[in-house]
This record gives C-alpha cells, sequence and structure tokens, in this order.
C-alpha cells in the first residue's frame, strides 16, 4: 500500500496535528542551526494555504520522561514564528486542560506548538491512551519527521494506529523519494561511500548496499577495522576487533558480486593518543602499510583522495553516509572536504545521509550542490539497511 501524501488528502479547513523533527542543537536558548525547522516549511505551507489550523509537536533533547526546562521546544516556536511571519503560540505540555483549550480556540491559518513528547514517558513507550489524548485535539495526523521515523513511539506508531485520517508531510515523502526508490533504482554506475567511526553501525547497510552498488569506498576509522582484519598494523587507532571477521566476510562478498570495494591507501596521523581530540595534532603522512605503533589515524590521505576521485568520477548515483575522519578538529577535516567537493562538482545524483555527513556538507559550504540531504541520522541508516521504517508502516496501515 502507497503512503497518502498532505496534498492527497482533504485537510480544507482541518485541524491537524503534525509530528515534526524540530530536535536542533541548542546553546542556552538559541538555536545554532535551524536546518531541520526549514525542512518542515514546505509542509507547513501547503497546510496554511488549505486554510488548516495547525498544532505541532516534536521532541527535543534527551528529556527522560518528565519536564525539563532546559528541553523545551520554545526556542523552536519562536524560530518558526519568524521563519513563517506569523505568530506559532506555545502550549504548556502536550497534554491537559489547558492545552487542550488553546488546541480547540485555533482558528484557520493559526499554529499551536505542543510542549516537548518525551516530557511524558507514554512517547517513548509507545502508548496508546497517550496517544489517543494528544490525537484527540486534531481531525488528521500528519507525519514529516523522518529523524524518528526509526523508533516505535508513540507519535510514530500509535498517533496514526488512533487517528481519523493520517497522511504523510512533504519532507517525509522526499526521504521516501531519495533513500528508497533512488536506491533501488538509480541512475548508474551507482556508487556509496561509507565512513564514521564504527563497521557495527554501518555492518548492515554495507552489505545491504553490496548487492546494489557498482562500487564502495570505505573511509573514517571502520576502514581501520577493514586494514586490521587483512594483518596491517593501525598503531593505536579504533579498531573493533569482534568484526574482523565480519569485515573479511564483505571483502569476499564484495569480490564474489565483482563490486569494486575501495579503501584508504593513505592516512594522516597524530601521535597525541590519550589527548581530547581538540588537542590532538596532525603528526604526519602514512601509506597503510607503514603506520607506527604510536599513531592514531584520524583522517584519509591525499592519494586516497585522488584515488577515490578517480573511482567517483563515471558515477551517476552516490550515496554517501559517515566522514572520512574526525572532522570536528580542523586539523583532520580535509579528507571529508575533499569528498563533499568531489561530490559537489560530479553532476551525479548525490545522497548524503543524515548526521555528521550532513555537518561535513555544510562546514564545507557544500550543501546547495548536493540533490539531496536526509535530515535523519540512524534512520537513513536503517532505510538504506532496507529496512522498513516503523513510521513507515504504520502511515500505510492507518485508515485513510
Amino acid at each position: 500500500m502507497a503512503l497518502l501524501r498532505i496534498d492527497q488528502v482533504d485537510i480544507a479547513g482541518k485541524k491537524l496535528l503534525i509530528r515534526v523533527d524540530y530536535n536542533v542543537p541548542l546553546n542556552g536558548d538559541i538555536i545554532t542551526d535551524d536546518l531541520r525547522i526549514q525542512a518542515s516549511l514546505p509542509t507547513l505551507e501547503y497546510a496554511l494555504s488549505q486554510k488548516a489550523s495547525l498544532i505541532l509537536c516534536s521532541h527535543l533533547g534527551k528529556a527522560k520522561g518528565v519536564p525539563d526546562p532546559k528541553y523545551s521546544l520554545a526556542p523552536a516556536a519562536k524560530r518558526l514564528s519568524a521563519l513563517l511571519d506569523r505568530e506559532v503560540r506555545m502550549a504548556p505540555d502536550c497534554l491537559g486542560a489547558e492545552t487542550r483549550a488553546m488546541a480547540a480556540a485555533l482558528k484557520p491559518g493559526e499554529i499551536l506548538m505542543l510542549e516537548n513528547l518525551r516530557f511524558h514517558p507514554g512517547e517513548t513507550a509507545g502508548d496508546m491512551d497517550f496517544a489517543k489524548e494528544v490525537m484527540s485535539m486534531a481531525d488528521v495526523y500528519v507525519n514529516d519527521a523522518f529523524g524518528t521515523a526509526h523508533r516505535p513511539h508513540a507519535s510514530m506508531v500509535a498517533f496514526p494506529a488512533v487517528a481519523k485520517t493520517c497522511c504523510a508531510g512533504f519532507l517525509l515523502m522526499k526521504e521516501w523519494k531519495f533513500l528508497g526508490e533512488a536506491v533501488e533504482s538509480p541512475a548508474r554506475p551507482f556508487m556509496a561511500i561509507s565512513g564514521g567511526a564504527k563497521v557495527s553501525s554501518k555492518l548492515g547497510v554495507l552489505n545491504n548496499l553490496l548487492s546494489k552498488v557498482d562500487a564502495m569506498l570505505i573511509g573514517g576509522a571502520m576502514a581501520n577495522t577493514f586494514l586490521a582484519a587483512q594483518g596491517y598494523a593501525v598503531g593505536k587507532s579504533l579498531v573493533e576487533p569482534e568484526l574482523y571477521d565480519a569485515a573479511r566476510g564483505i571483502l569476499d562478498a564484495a569480490r564474489q558480486k565483482k563490486v569494486g570495494l575501495y579503501l584508504p591507501v593513505d592516512f594522516i596521523v597524530s601521535f597525541d593518543a590519550g589527548k581530547p581530540l581538540d588537542q590532538m595534532q596532525p603528526g604526519g603522512h602514512f601509506p597503510y602499510a607503514g603506520i607506527p605503533d604510536e599513531a592514531v589515524i584520524l583522517d584519509i590521505g591525499p592519494i586516497t583522495a585522488a584515488l577515490f576521485a578517480q573511482v567517483l568520477a563515471p558515477a551517476k548515483t552516490v550515496v554517501w553516509n559517515g566522514p572520512m575522519g574526525a572532522f570536528e578538529n580542523q586539523a583532520f577535516a580535509q579528507g571529508s572536504f575533499t569528498i563533499a567537493q568531489i561530490l559537489a562538482g560530479l553532476g551525479a545524483v548525490s545522497i548524503v545521509g543524515g548526521g555528521d555527513t550532513d555537518v561535513v556538507v555544510h562546514k564545507a559550504g557544500l550543501a546547495d550542490k548536493m540533490t539531496f540531504i536526509s535530515t535523519g541520522g540512524g534512520a537513513s541508516l536503517e532505510f538504506l539497511e532496507g529496512k522498513e521504517l516503523p513510521a513507515f508502516a504504520a502511515l500505510k496501515e492507518c485508515k485513510s
């Protein structure tokens, strides 16, 4: 069953409960990156054009089922108000008589932001009674929060189960299109770039994509495990010895499937093992077969960057998830920035996974050169593993 999109449902003049993803970074009460709020605007603006009244709900931060002022959504409401140039009222809670009264009083074109869903344990527990109480304020449920689509939380699975009508917002459908359809039927050659710290977090993605891609490039600290699994010394670098067999299995599977699998051939290292990342200094440039015992690998080297550029040159579709090094320290960011520059110049469909990869392309000033940047970190990983996310399953099953 296909998902219903918001513009395929009669929402004119109705009251919508829209699950957005406003889990934005804060410095005190100042939002330091409003990209997730901006990503929700097409859905909200369409709903407002239909004279709907909007009740927005989200989580923010690591609230543990009780109210915590530092995780209030009030800064998000303030920022959204500025972006839409209209008032966004802030509810005191997502439940309760005062919140229900504010929701009942909404007129067409008006917006109410509910307080953090995770101030109540019912959200993360997927509680049906919690869902019924929140959904009782609205006629239609709209999910536009891909970043939590992999969580079986109440706002992902229970809200649509109790809603009279439910559908997906434009952002959710965009994620579905690029991470789903583009990966299933890509323009070829289709290539994947995988990085980040651990093989364990990407094992499912690597195995799933191996059956779909024409080439795979692996960087970041996860490449250390592949090198160590083949007997190469990696000094004091991060590795996962328990996954050596899995790494060798992926290398064998790539050979059997005739998929080109490319690992780094040189690295930028530090000799400051044990120091915080921001205090580590570059300690030199070494080939993969000559990493000193005291070295920590923190970025791919220039020869690897040139190799990866050559491999990627003919690509028509590229999926990139995970940085090539410890980009948080400017001294070890060049490899990741170079990959961003390569993708920006390809003219291919470039799909960037969320999380750290999103941060890299924005730091490199190249976000507008990418075809699509996912708003989900864990959600995009699970989608690329080929899993059906709970939020999508729930929307397919709802009564619309």
